[in-house]
């Protein structure tokens, strides 16, 4: 039975409410994250700095180290540098940057021919290092502890401005889920922890969980499976043992644009839920923000359903 999919009369309202509820979180709760996201980048961004004697000396030995402070150094230059650009700037290897961004070290690359691409690396951001921001680099005497935190501050802001979107969003989806949560433990459902060995297809009735991997086949002649990542995993509580649990994806947004670049993501995922599960697969939405009538009509037309956070109790409309 649908429950919000099949009443596009009710859509303009819903979208309006939901657009109005998201400003008012935004705008209240959007500046603390980026801040306390912003204090811990910092922290990271000092250790890089201390490590790198102040971007004086930038070794391959501690780019190998430490890989994860690539980002922190990218910000560091005069302009910033992204990731291609470094890429093209130092003719390295692609992955080995990608991987680099990730706090990793590419497994097939090694001995001299790392060396020589970490050299090639650290030639750039010394070379580019913007003077403006690291004024001891102008003379010979080292970086004062002020001077050493100003610095971390302003690079920290640049790291965070770069990702401020995915700052914002995963904030949200934390509230988004603390809001499944408590609406579910008020009807005394309960949380498996992750880790505990449950599998998402043999939860107990009235059990939930969240970030849970559902695997599905995308090669039916070999069998190949692929895990899907599911933001929250419900068994209702009068379900059969055996049962298919509901399946929810948290979906937050700040502007109309992004949700329909991205609106068969979800489209994907409920194809291949139902090649592998077959038709009775529940696969819903989780909806807060800026979701127009393009995007709600496209996921209805896929058989995909959905709950409003501003009218969460929606949910027991899906047997929960």
């Amino acid at each position: 039975m649908a429950v919000n999919r099949d009443k596009p009369q009710s859509w303009q309202a819903d979208i309006a409410a939901s657009v109005a509820m998201y400003n008012r979180w935004f705008m209240t709760f959007a500046p603390g994250a980026f801040r306390d996201s912003r204090a811990k980048a910092s922290k990271d961004v000092e250790a890089a700095i201390a490590a790198t004697r102040g971007l004086t000396d930038i070794k391959p030995l501690t780019l190998q180290r430490n890989p994860g402070i690539l980002p922190t150094l990218r910000m560091s230059t005069c302009p910033p540098i992204a990731v291609d650009r470094l890429v093209g700037l130092a003719g390295v290897d692609k992955n080995l940057v990608g991987c680099m961004e990730r706090g990793t070290m590419p497994s097939r690359l090694s001995g001299r021919a790392l060396q020589t691409e970490l050299e090639k690396i650290a030639a750039i951001i010394e070379k580019m290092a913007d003077p403006d921001i690291f004024v001891w680099l102008k003379r010979e005497a080292a970086a004062t502890e002020a001077e050493m935190h100003r610095a971390a501050t302003i690079v920290a802001d640049r790291l965070c401005s770069a990702m401020a979107n995915p700052i914002i969003r995963n904030a949200q989806e934390r509230r988004q889920l603390t809001a499944i949560k408590t609406w579910l433990e008020d009807r005394r459902y309960r949380q498996i922890e992750m880790g505990d060995g449950t599998k998402w297809d043999a939860m107990e009735p009235g059990t939930f969980s969240f970030r849970m991997n559902v695997p599905v086949i995308i090669d039916r002649d070999s069998g190949k499976t692929v895990n899907i990542p599911v933001d929250a995993v419900i068994m209702p509580r009068g379900a059969q043992r055996g049962a298919m649990p509901m399946l929810i994806e948290a979906k937050s947004a700040g502007d109309f644009t992004n949700t329909n670049k991205r609106r068969k993501e979800e489209a994907v995922k409920m194809a291949q839920l139902k090649a592998t599960y077959g038709r009775d697969v529940r696969f819903n939405l989780f909806l807060c923000g800026y979701f127009d009538n393009g995007y709600l009509g496209y996921e209805a037309a896929e058989g995909i359903d959905w709950v409003w956070e501003h009218r969460i109790g929606d949910l027991a409309e899906f047997g929960l």
